[in-house]
């Protein structure tokens, strides 16, 4: 008690400043006492629109799979959590934790149409114990899924039935004795119920909330303790001791549990304000990195950890879990680097593992992507559909679960700041309504095509001058960032935030500059990645595609469609860096950001005015020049690229000319290249 209540006091003194009166902030509802007070505070769902790329992003996931899956996918049709008879477990809840904030984000009326037809069965659903949703469910895991749903409801449409039914579910919880074994979903995922329950407690301040929370935290898996030893090391992969089930050892090392779980003892941090619990956050994401970790901002798992190779796979389902994990942990820290890993996952991960459409999606994606079919790969437990770009390969989780990415990322690009300003907390084109200062309403529009440019401008929109703080983020690969507004410059150096506190105006123009040079990533065997930004680039690799049946029926609605790719040129070649001059022998080009951000020349991409798909032909918004040679014992194994020789390697054939994409660009890839040592032919690259 005595750590809580000297954390309550710092945490007073930090962000009081300029609340004239009151502690924190006066028009969002942060952390009530005795929890301790976040960074910054969650904006309400529709706060933060898309603008520019960015909505071009969620209309193209509007006109695809999530706009369209449950007109055809049966589990979806007949579920029992639109009142059918159907699947009644964890898929509806999954579904509409994307389709809801899609659907307010965008402001789409249809969307909004399909929201309703699921919602209002489940608010008739709760019975008097507080327990709610398909009778025939009787597992907590969905509903800790539904529970986020309901509360992203109530934020876009103030309908107070949905505050309601979370209160009596939460009460239910309170009345009802710990149900969350080691060896079930509800037990391991345990914590995600905390989302819902701080944020409950910040709406209603009934203290018997924090009971429920501390009962969860104390009758569940020690995902704490976990991170502190971390047993699925890199030592356990090579020793083949990572278990490959489903009993209590092998869901602590199943890849999604991994992503949603390493927010946990952060969630739990509000509440004991004891420091362990947020460092445990920060060393369990350097374990992920040190012993499974991925170019992406990701770590391997297919299914279960599966160490740094980079043919090994990471589940779609890690990568947006592992997003929403860090946005919730964002606004608790306010740690820089969770800010940088969302935009590699945002910008890497997500629209690498789906066609740029958003009709298809991978279950397992891979560093160095070669071949995209149906044969054995090396994976640790997954089935051999899990790299097909498609409606359903392998299970059906990340068909359901695929569409909380890109809405949640766009609602969490602003947070309020204690002191009633605004902080961004990842770039892209947006445009945020809120209250700042004293309760003045202001809009600012967010112009970037940030990550393919570094610059960003902010302009205001106000009524009249209104005193706030502006926080902008400069990323730690920054060298340092350039601030001007008002006829001031200032800089910040990366890894950092810089606090602008102005009596701002209509029409102010803030712009940031953040300079996207090129850098190198050691990776898996010496090899390298390189990086444009916070963009991993991979080797541009002309391909085909050829529709494929699997073993279910992918009914052919609209696009739904499961792709085999195929290359047509050659994949296995080594990039020429000068370690000395990274960037020598490297040409940027950059092209206009199309409506399809992350398309690539030669993709085929669905049309709807036409009902056909068409071939893609713009290139993506960077295209980089540089030198390569082909390694001929570099070979195919297992159906995937083979581990990268070991860097150096001898030069031994002749230079070429090589294109690199950014990796979300990428159907087929190599991310991860064996350096060519090139100390004795530097004239060849000049």
């Amino acid at each position: 008690m005595k750590s809580l209540a000297t954390g309550i006091i710092i945490s007073a003194l930090l962000f009081s400043a300029g609340c004239t009166g009151k502690k924190g902030n006066i028009n969002y509802n942060g952390n009530p006492e005795p929890l301790l007070q976040n960074a910054y505070i969650r904006l309400p769902l529709g706060s933060v629109k898309p603008a520019g790329w960015l909505r071009s992003e969620l209309e193209a996931q509007a006109a695809g799979l999530t706009g369209n899956i449950d007109d055809f996918w049966p589990d979806l049709v007949n579920s029992s959590w639109r009142g059918g008879t159907g699947e009644a477990w964890e898929r509806g809840p999954y579904f509409l934790d994307g389709l809801v904030p899609l659907a307010y984000l965008l402001d789409n009326e249809p969307l909004k149409a399909k929201v309703k037809n699921w919602i209002e069965p489940i608010l008739s659903s709760v019975t008097d114990s507080g327990w709610y949703g398909p009778a025939k469910n009787k597992d907590r895991w969905p509903l800790a899924v539904s529970n986020k749903v309901l509360m992203q409801y109530y934020e876009a449409t103030g309908d107070k039935h949905a505050l309601d039914l979370l209160t009596k579910y939460f009460r239910y919880l309170r009345n009802t004795p710990p149900d969350w074994p080691d060896k079930e979903w509800r037990g391991v995922r345990a914590m995600e119920n905390a989302v819902t329950g701080y944020w409950l407690y910040r709406e209603t301040h009934e203290p018997w909330i924090l009971d429920v929370t501390k009962s969860i935290e104390a009758n569940s898996f020690d995902w704490t303790s976990y991170y502190e030893k971390f047993p699925w090391d890199s030592a356990a992969v090579a020793e083949k001791k990572v278990p490959l089930n489903w009993g209590p050892a092998g869901l602590t090392a199943h890849v999604v549990n991994n992503a949603m779980a390493i927010k946990y003892p952060g969630l739990w941090y509000q509440q004991s304000g004891d420091k362990r619990f947020r460092q445990a956050v920060l060393d369990g994401i350097r374990k992920y990195d040190l012993n499974h970790g991925q170019a992406g901002g990701r770590f391997s798992g297919d299914e279960h950890l599966s160490g740094k190779s980079p043919d090994r796979g990471t589940e779609l389902c890690s990568v947006v879990e592992y997003m929403f994990s860090l946005e919730e942990l964002y606004e608790i820290m306010g740690d820089v680097t969770l800010a940088d890993r969302l935009e590699l996952l945002a910008f890497n991960s997500l629209p690498g593992t789906t066609t740029p459409d958003i009709w298809a999606h991978q279950y397992d994606q891979q560093s160095n992507q070669v071949l995209v079919d149906s044969e054995k790969r090396d994976w640790s437990t997954n089935g051999n559909f899990s790299n097909i770009y498609g409606l359903m390969p392998n299970f059906a989780c990340c068909l359901a679960n695929m569409h909380q990415g890109w809405p949640k990322f766009t609602g969490s690009l602003w947070m309020a700041t204690n002191d009633n300003g605004l902080a961004v907390v990842a770039y892209a084109p947006s445009v945020v309504t809120a209250k700042v200062g004293k309760g003045r309403e202001v809009i600012i529009n967010e112009e970037t095509d940030y990550p393919f440019s570094g610059t960003i401008k902010f302009r205001i929109s106000t009524g009249s001058r209104v005193k706030f703080p502006l926080v902008l983020r400069a990323p730690s690969w920054a060298g340092q960032a350039t601030v001007t507004y008002n006829g001031t410059t200032r800089t910040v150096g990366g890894g950092s935030t810089i606090r602008l506190e102005n009596n701002w105006k209509n029409g102010d123009l803030i712009t940031l500059t953040i300079p996207l040079s090129l850098r190198s990533e050691r990776r898996f065997n010496n090899s390298v990645a390189m990086l444009y930004g916070p963009l991993y680039l991979s080797l541009r690799i002309d391909k085909q595609y050829k529709s494929t049946r699997l073993n279910y029926d992918n009914f052919g609605y609209k696009g739904s469609v499961d792709w085999e790719i195929t290359p047509l040129t050659a994949w296995n070649y080594g990039l020429m860096l000068d370690q000395s001059e990274p960037g020598r022998g490297f040409s940027i080009g950059v092209n206009p950001v199309s409506r399809l951000p992350f398309a690539d020349k030669g993709d085929l991409v669905w049309s709807a005015d036409s009902g056909k798909y068409v071939t893609w032909k713009e290139d993506p918004p960077v295209v980089i020049t540089a030198r390569g040679m082909k390694i001929p014992e570099w070979t195919m194994k297992d159906n995937s690229a083979d581990i990268p020789p070991k860097s150096p390697v001898n030069p031994e054939g002749t230079a070429e000319v090589i294109q690199l994409v950014p990796y979300g660009c990428a159907r087929l890839r190599i991310t991860e290249f064996p350096v060519i040592d090139i100390t004795k032919m530097r004239d060849q690259i000049r």
